[in-house]
């Protein structure tokens, strides 16, 4: 059973960021699209939608899902569960930070940030994420690339953001870096991969 945002004051308390690009053929895991189509790349980015969909029903929290270009008049996330945007204009990190800033200027106490790369993500994971930011300022979800599948602070801190080579292997080491320049704590989560190519592709998906 889903948590609904009525279920509990956390729901006031706690934000979920998700981007997702629209899923349109030719337009989602472009990488994938090299070795299987663009049909596959399609059909394997919407089971990914319904993954990472079913993840953010496990946790009670407010749900922002942010698309890419628009919101469509009819797709598969219920109105009841998620408050649907559109990303902020400019590059990954400005878009991110853009979404972080209105969840706290909307009084959020704790903020986490998610795409729909990360097949293994779990409602108990985020519930996780959303528990380590009681002892720490920051959390983050690494994959085994460098980067992060998740993101999570208490206060917006916009250096983060800032001067970073984004889908790079520095990505995460210089959020770190950041981080610590802040003097600021981070708790780690466990490493988990994200699907980019079709080696990625977990058996029976």
């Amino acid at each position: 059973m889903p948590f609904t945002t009525h279920d509990s004051q956390l729901t006031t308390m706690n934000v979920l960021l998700i981007f997702i690009r629209n899923p349109q053929l030719g337009k989602v895991k472009t990488r994938l699209a090299r070795t299987v189509g663009d049909v596959e790349a399609l059909r394997i980015y919407n089971l990914l939608l319904d993954r990472t969909r079913r993840a953010a029903q496990g946790v009670a929290a407010r749900r922002w899902l942010f698309y890419t270009d628009f919101i469509p008049s009819a797709d598969n996330w219920p109105e009841s569960d998620f408050q649907k945007k559109i990303q902020h204009p400019g590059d990954l990190g400005e878009r991110m930070e853009s979404a972080f800033r209105e969840a706290f200027l909307a009084g959020a106490h704790k903020a986490l940030i998610i795409g729909s790369d990360c097949p293994e993500l779990s409602g108990a994971l985020l519930q996780q994420a959303f528990d380590a930011l009681d002892h720490a300022d920051f959390v983050i979800g690494p994959t085994p690339d460098g980067g992060y599948y998740l993101l999570g602070m208490k206060q917006l801190e916009s250096s983060v953001f800032q001067d970073i080579e984004w889908s790079t292997e520095t990505v995460r080491s210089k959020t770190q870096e950041k981080i610590n320049a802040a003097g600021l704590t981070c708790a780690e989560l466990p490493v988990l991969a994200d699907l980019d190519t079709e080696e990625d592709v977990p058996e029976g998906m």
